[in-house]
Order: structure tokens, then C-alpha cells, then sequence
């Protein structure tokens, strides 16, 4: 024995086999789980770098095919809305056409009709021209000397004789449309011209000159009056009475200013201003 074994402080304590087998599985345990979160961490560590890698390739391709799918719903937006805008220019265009067709017709319709009615006004005054010529010239022929017994005063005195003195002057002179003279007239142009000779203010056309006066018979006329072709009111032609059964008038471009007598273009009426 030790010299020192007696002493008990210096004694070692014998672990017994259970405390020991008991650390060791303590130990075994939280190495077993150190290990076991070890791998757990590396586990996890290791998917983060995985996703890291992949979820910006995912991404990039997701807001690719969202790009592209918000730029052909855009266009597609922008093909209705031109459509719906071609679609009512079509529509107001054609509405517009149908219109104006409308109004085309219209318009049409109204000139014929004035076209008709300006036809049967001329066949209605060529037809009394011609009765009224058929008339004179029946009297002449049948030797009546009624008419030319009232008409036949050659000689014209005062305000009248001015008158035929002027228009006989004019004979000869051309006919132009609208000229009231020196050198050319057209019939009222010339029949205006004359009586303002004389002081008296006729109107300038022939629709107006033969309403100025009193209207008179052909049958009574004195050198002086105004004669007229067509409607009292409607004149298209007038001319003056000098007596003898002549009248001087401007006829038209191919005569000019011409004296004839009433066999030669029948008036229809006539009028006294003097």
C-alpha cells in the first residue's frame, strides 16, 4: 500500500460503467444531432443557391410572355378601335351620299319641271302669235280697210311725231342684246331710248314696257304706240307703231333695226303712253 492511500482526498473516484455509458450516449446524441443539423444546413444552404440560379431565368421568361401578351392586346385594341372608326366614317359617308342623291333628285325633279313648264309657256305664245297672225292676215286678204282706215294716219304731231322720227332714224342700226343706242339696240332698248326723247321714263324690259300704258285694240292703233309680242306682262318682243300699218322695231341679230309692216310679225297687243 501507498504510503499516501490513507489520505482521502488523494483518491480517485471510480466512475462506474453506467455514468460513463450514459455520457457517451449524451455525447453521441448531440453529436448525432449537430450532425444531423449539419446536414439540414447544408441541405438548406444548398437550395438557396439552386433558386437563386434558376428564379431569375424563370422570371425573365414569365415577364417576357407578359410583355408580348400586353402588347397584342394592345394592338388588338388599337385594330378594333380602328375598325369601329372606319365602320362609322363608312356609315356617315354613305349617309351622306344618300343625301346628297336625294337632294340631286330633288333638284332635278324642280328643273325639269321648270324646263316643262317654260316649254308650254313658248307653245302657248307661239300658238297666239299664230292665231293672231292667221287673223291679220284673213282681214287683209278679205280687203278689209277697217283696220287701216283707224291705223292709216301717216302724219304724227307733237310728243308722237318725236318718237317716230327718232326710231325711223335708227332703221339700219344693229341689233345687240341689252344696248339702248347710240349705235346699237335691242327692242325695248330702242323703245326706251325713243320716248325718252320725249321726257317719258319707260321701264327697260319688254314684260314692263307692255303694262306702261293703256292698252289699246289693234284695231285702233296711232303712230306712237307701243306694240308687243306674247302676254301682257310676258312680252319677249316690243316694237313701235308709225302709222300706215308700219312699225319699226329691232328684230333681232340678223335684221337689226328694221321698219316693216303689222303682216310681217302680227302683234299681239299694244299700248298708249302719249
Amino acid at each position: 500500500m501507498s504510503h499516501t492511500a490513507h489520505i482521502r482526498s488523494h483518491r480517485k473516484p471510480r466512475r462506474s460503467a453506467s455514468t460513463l455509458a450514459m455520457r457517451a450516449g449524451v455525447a453521441g446524441g448531440v453529436l448525432g444531432t449537430l450532425a444531423v443539423a449539419g446536414a439540414s444546413g447544408s441541405a438548406n444552404a444548398a437550395e438557396p443557391v439552386t433558386q437563386t440560379l434558376e428564379l431569375p431565368t424563370l422570371t425573365a421568361d414569365l415577364a417576357a410572355q407578359a410583355a408580348q401578351s400586353a402588347d397584342a392586346t394592345e394592338q388588338a385594341a388599337a385594330n378594333y378601335q380602328l375598325q369601329a372608326e372606319r365602320d362609322a366614317a363608312a356609315t356617315k359617308a354613305a349617309k351622306q351620299a344618300k343625301a346628297d342623291l336625294a337632294d340631286a333628285k330633288k333638284k332635278a325633279a324642280e328643273a325639269k319641271k321648270k324646263a316643262q313648264e317654260a316649254a308650254r309657256k313658248e307653245a302657248a305664245a307661239r300658238a297666239s302669235r299664230t292665231a293672231e297672225r292667221t287673223t291679220l292676215s284673213t282681214t287683209a286678204d278679205a280687203g278689209s280697210t277697217s283696220t287701216s282706215t283707224t291705223t292709216s294716219t301717216s302724219t304724227a304731231t307733237g310728243s308722237a311725231a318725236a318718237v317716230i322720227s327718232f326710231v325711223k332714224a335708227q332703221v339700219g342700226k344693229a341689233y345687240v342684246s341689252g344696248a339702248t343706242g347710240p349705235s346699237a339696240y335691242d327692242c325695248s332698248g330702242l323703245v326706251q331710248t325713243a320716248f325718252k326723247q320725249v321726257g317719258i321714263s319707260l321701264p327697260r324690259v319688254s314684260q314692263d314696257q307692255s303694262t306702261a300704258g293703256t292698252q289699246v285694240s289693234l284695231s285702233n292703233l296711232q303712230p306712237g304706240d307701243i306694240l308687243y309680242w306674247g302676254g301682257a306682262g310676258s312680252a319677249y318682243h316690243v316694237a313701235v307703231y308709225v302709222g300706215d300699218g308700219m312699225f319699226v322695231g329691232a328684230q333681232n341679230p340678223s335684221t337689226g333695226v328694221v321698219e316693216r309692216p303689222l303682216s310681217y310679225d302680227p302683234p299681239t297687243g299694244a299700248v298708249r303712253v302719249l
